[in-house]
């Protein structure tokens, strides 16, 4: 197996040295491909210093030396890798030693296109974990059974019960089977995005479980995470929530070969989002007209978590 591993990095500076180190001890990796985002730290000296320490790794800055965001910056690095497979790592994580055990079995079958595992919590600073305990606990991130390729894209979007999710940093891709995919990150999400490329990437191509019962990688939890920060201008967290669904609907709107059922589910997760982020009177307004017109979409949003939650607030 030759596996391209892809660090965006950007803020990172503290971090860098240990993703790439953990990715370094891995003898699958062929490389390691830094892109630096225009970090306002000193990331680029120490991807320079690592660059230049180590073989496998190779340093790409996109070519106008600007912040470009997560979804370009691991475009590029896809762009410029040449492994067989690509991985990805965020720049404050890291792997663990069993992080391709599965893969060296499960890609002998040509027709798997990617292999999923489970991730787990490190807390940077006891600050840190106080902070966002709440929030990650000592959790795996993973999917809590093994599942056949065709459930994975429901199961993400909520449709399979207790379905579970994996995070980027576990997955690896068989890099021709991106060819299936019409577009890959996408550059005008900057929050979410990895999850809005991993509903695509999961209706696309055939996605099968790996290790998911124990960690095969780790996300680092420090006081300065980038997916735990809210874009200033925004009143709720939960408006992040509503582009990302937006998004997903608008893409399975045009995508004709999604079935109704799965477009109306979307459709109807977009409205439960959009309903818990807007003022209480407005709010109740909408659910007396979605009432009216679709009972089930109400009745849709009543169950999912998070509109309930915001729904009180």
């Amino acid at each position: 197996m030759k596996i391209s591993v892809i660090i965006p990095v950007y803020n990172a500076e503290k971090y860098v040295s240990q993703a790439v180190e953990s990715a370094l001890g891995l003898e699958e990796v062929t490389e390691i491909i830094l892109v630096e985002d225009k970090s306002p730290d000193h990331s680029l000296q120490v991807c320079r210093k690592l660059a230049s320490r180590y073989d496998r790794v190779k340093l790409f800055q996109h070519p106008d030396e600007k912040n470009h965001g997560a979804s370009a910056t691991r475009n590029l690095g896809i762009e410029k890798s040449t492994g067989d497979f690509i991985a990805f790592l965020d720049a404050d994580d890291y792997y663990l030693s069993n992080r391709f055990d599965a893969e060296r079995e499960l890609f002998r079958n040509p027709e798997i296109d990617g292999v999923y595992g489970a991730l787990g919590v490190h807390y940077y600073s006891e600050k840190a974990k106080e902070q966002y305990y709440p929030l990650f606990k000592n959790s795996l991130t993973t999917v809590y059974q093994k599942h056949d390729p065709e459930d994975v894209f429901p199961g993400l979007l909520n449709m399979r019960g207790s379905f579970g999710l994996f995070s980027i940093d576990a997955l690896t891709v068989r890099k021709s089977s991106f060819k299936k995919m019409k577009t890959l990150f996408k550059p005008n999400l900057r929050l979410h995005e990895d999850t809005e490329f991993l509903f695509r990437l999961s209706y696309y191509l055939d996605l099968y479980p790996g290790i998911i019962d124990k960690a095969v990688a780790m996300r680092g939890v420090h006081e300065n995470n980038r997916i735990t920060k809210v874009d200033k201008n925004r009143t709720k967290p939960g408006v992040s929530r509503v582009i990302l669904w937006n998004e997903v609907n608008n893409w399975a709107q045009n995508e004709k070969a999604v079935p109704e059922n799965i477009k109306l589910h979307i459709e109807r997760m977009l409205r439960s989002f959009e309903i818990a982020n807007v003022p209480r009177l407005k709010k109740w307004t909408m659910i007396a007209k979605y009432l009216l017109t679709d009972y089930q979409s109400i009745r849709s949003g009543l169950y999912n978590i998070n509109f309930r939650y915001t729904l009180v607030s």
